[in-house]
Order: structure tokens, then sequence, then C-alpha cells
């Protein structure tokens, strides 16, 4: 029996969420499967992959074979180099204590690179609706003003024909003795 670790999709059309599974490799994409290891959600900035590392790592062993977007993940989170690291203890290449310190200082530069584009991307949210809130303001302040112009105008036109009605009167006046 094949065993494959790979994505089976939930959630409704256009939100799609995937569970992490190990599975038989002849069953259906969204069928029967032997354990759920995590979930994987790509709708995100970047994206959330929640793992059971300990479990994945122990189907990998095993010989499970991840499909190509889970390999990406488990390299994403370093159980790929985990396993490079194991296999290299086991042959002798390397010692337990050196496989972990490796890892260890992998996961740190990983993690730091994953917090800072998390803080890029809020950073950029916060920019992008600062302009956006610039550019309504400026929009209202027109709109202020064109009100404000347009109502002196009014003003204008009304103060004008009070005006010219005496001229008008007299206009008429003559025009009746006639």
């Amino acid at each position: 029996m094949a065993v494959k670790i790979r994505l089976a999709r939930r959630g409704r059309k256009k939100l799609a969420r995937y569970d992490v599974v190990v599975t038989d490799a002849r069953s259906p994409r969204d069928g029967k499967f032997i354990e759920k290891i995590g979930t994987y959600d790509p709708l995100t900035v970047p994206a959330t992959i929640d793992l059971k590392e300990d479990r994945a790592f122990a189907w990998l062993m095993n010989g499970a074979q991840p499909s190509d977007t889970v390999k990406a993940m488990l390299s994403y989170r370093g159980i790929m180099m985990k396993k490079h690291l194991q296999i290299g203890v086991v042959k002798g290449a390397i010692t337990q204590e050196q496989a972990d310190q490796k890892l260890t200082d992998w996961k740190k530069v990983k993690d730091d690179k994953i917090q800072s584009k998390r803080e890029n991307v809020s950073k950029t949210k916060q920019d992008l609706a600062k302009i956006r809130k610039d550019a309504e303001v400026k929009i209202r302040e027109a709109r202020a003003e064109a009100i404000r112009k347009k109502a002196e105008a009014a003003a204008a036109a009304e103060a004008a024909p009070v005006a010219e009605s005496p001229v008008e009167g007299e206009a008429a006046a003559p025009e009746a003795q006639a």
C-alpha cells in the first residue's frame, strides 16, 4: 500500500481551505484518509500552514510520499530539512546535537523572515489606508469648496436682480404713461 501525504479540499466555492492528510494513494482526493496532520489556508498573506510537525516527520521517515504542494509546505516549515538531517545522523555523517543545532538555527532565520513579511504586509495595509483617507479628505474639501462657491454665486444672483428691479420698474412707468 503506497501512502501519500496530500491535500484534501474543504470550504466552499472560491473560499478553499485544505486539510493535510495521510492517505492511501488509491483513495480519492476528498475521500477516506488515515490521519489528518494539519490544515492549509492559501487565502491569507502569507498562507497559513498549521501542521503537527512530529506526526508529519514520523510519516515521512516511515516512507510516506508527499505531493508537490505538500512537499513545498513541509520544506517551508523545516520538516524536510529535519528529515535530511536525520538521515545524516542515521548514516553517521553528523551527530544528533549538530543536527538539532542546524535545524534550530535554520528555523530561527526562517521565523524571522516570516515575521518580517507579516509586518511588511501590515505596514503596507496601513499605508494604503492612510493614502485612501487622505484622498477622501481632499475630495470632501473640494466638494465643500464647490458648494460654498455655488452658495455665494446664488446669493450674488439674488442680490443682483433686487438692484435691477427698480430700474425695470422705472422703465415700465414711462411706458405706462405713454
